[in-house]
């Protein structure tokens, strides 16, 4: 939105007004067009509205109310970041809560966030990483209503459902709106995985959910709320922002980070299956060109390729750094090939661990890799050599039994 409108820090009522007509404008068009999807050379539908663009739909509620909004960098309209664009139209801003890698998206994986004031606007940033997860009450004391703008990508162990999962707990406790402006799912084409044992509960698996879970982050806001996952007795006043023009057939590209070491779409698509080597000794290419899109280790027996991983920003003290790695190179993959197989590649996992030098390390002592898998079950079947096709049947009941009740919070026609 904000590349077709000049915005300046005096932007008047009737700026606002014709904010909020262009809004209705561009839903009319989303609308009417949706039966007939235009779709570009790579695939991808365009001319997806997400929530944040929807000015129409948000901006009469949050007219004249205080505000915090929970952001990131992929927190964008346009060519502005959603917060300059609401400053610039007058709402009342008073702080920014930010995720894991921070509000300008520039922290490493598991790196604590320290709160700060954002040197652009001079607002306090909030991190709801590291020791402190949860906002506090006395951040909201003086907002009534909370924003939730994130580009998710439909990875259980991906942290933003998580931190999402606290801000509606707390809005639910203090008796907060929460207006959540969705955005595709660039993974929201299928669903795949297994479904999370809650006695592994941790941050990166809070919910009994697919590893891969087919959803936009609206609508699992509406799963975590009605299924009473926020606590007895606690349901959130949520109201979400939908996308327009979108379905979960849809392939969607997103053009900003969602972190670090997510750079392009191949990354992105590749994540649900190498996220799982973050529980092994193999490096998933941090502090490489090409992270998430290659894996491999000092000492594995066979590969294609090899790599240095270097401190870089988002990854500074990546695995083995400045050590050469021989592994596995992915970033010739055809991305329609990646798309169309609907599904996580666990032969990855199967293979570098037949490829290690020494099994009984592979798996890291700390149990990290059966809080990503979601259950103790995935790496006792890799150890007894178990085959892809006989784990994914493994799969089969209780990802439909989940699916039953992913369809009650869909938002969007299934794929």
């Amino acid at each position: 939105m904000h590349r077709y409108l000049n915005l300046h820090s005096n932007t008047s009522f009737a700026a606002l007004v014709k904010i909020i007509f262009f809004g209705c404008f561009l839903s009319f068009i989303a609308c009417t067009t949706q039966a007939q999807k235009e779709i570009d050379a790579e695939g991808y539908t365009l001319g997806i509205q997400t929530g944040a663009e929807r000015f129409n739909a948000y901006l009469p509620l949050i007219k004249d109310k205080t505000i915090a909004i929970v952001a990131n960098q992929t927190s964008r309209v346009g060519d502005a970041h959603l917060v300059d664009t609401l400053l610039a139209l007058g709402v009342d801003v008073r702080r920014v809560f930010a995720p894991e890698h921070g509000f300008r998206g520039l922290a490493d994986a598991g790196e604590s966030v320290v709160t700060t004031r954002d040197k652009k606007t001079g607002l306090p940033i909030i991190s709801l990483y590291g020791k402190n997860k949860k906002p506090r009450a006395i951040d909201l004391a003086d907002v009534e209503y909370v924003l939730f703008d994130i580009q998710d990508v439909g990875v259980r162990f991906y942290t933003y459902i998580s931190t999402m999962h606290y801000v509606m707990q707390t809005c639910a406790e203090l008796g907060k709106t929460l207006i959540l402006l969705d955005r595709p799912n660039p993974n929201g084409h299928y669903v795949d995985g297994p479904v999370l044992d809650t006695a592994l509960h941790s941050f990166v698996g809070m919910h009994p959910v697919a590893l891969v879970h087919g959803m936009t982050i609206g609508e699992y806001a509406q799963m975590i709320n009605a299924e009473g996952w926020l606590g007895p007795n606690l349901k959130c006043n949520l109201k979400i922002i939908t996308c327009q023009g979108y379905d979960h057939r849809d392939f969607y590209k997103v053009t900003e980070k969602p972190s670090p070491n997510l750079p392009n779409m191949l990354s992105i698509y590749l994540y649900p299956s190498l996220g799982l080597f973050e529980g092994t000794v193999v490096s998933v290419g941090r502090g490489t060109e090409e992270p998430f899109q290659k894996y491999g280790h000092p000492a594995m027996l066979k590969g294609n390729s090899t790599f240095i991983p270097r401190s870089v920003t988002g990854a500074k003290y990546p695995p083995y750094k400045d050590e050469l790695c021989q592994g596995i190179d992915l970033t010739k993959l055809d991305l329609r090939t990646l798309r169309d197989k609907r599904g996580i590649h666990i032969d990855y996992v199967i293979e570098a661990y037949k490829n290690s030098p020494d099994q009984g390390e592979f798996f890291l002592k700390n149990g990290f890799f059966n809080l990503l898998a979601g259950n103790k079950t995935l790496m006792q079947q890799i150890k007894a050599g178990k085959t892809s096709e006989e784990i994914e049947q493994s799969w089969e009941a209780e990802l439909a039994a989940f699916k039953a009740i992913r369809a009650k919070y869909l938002l969007y026609r299934d794929f």
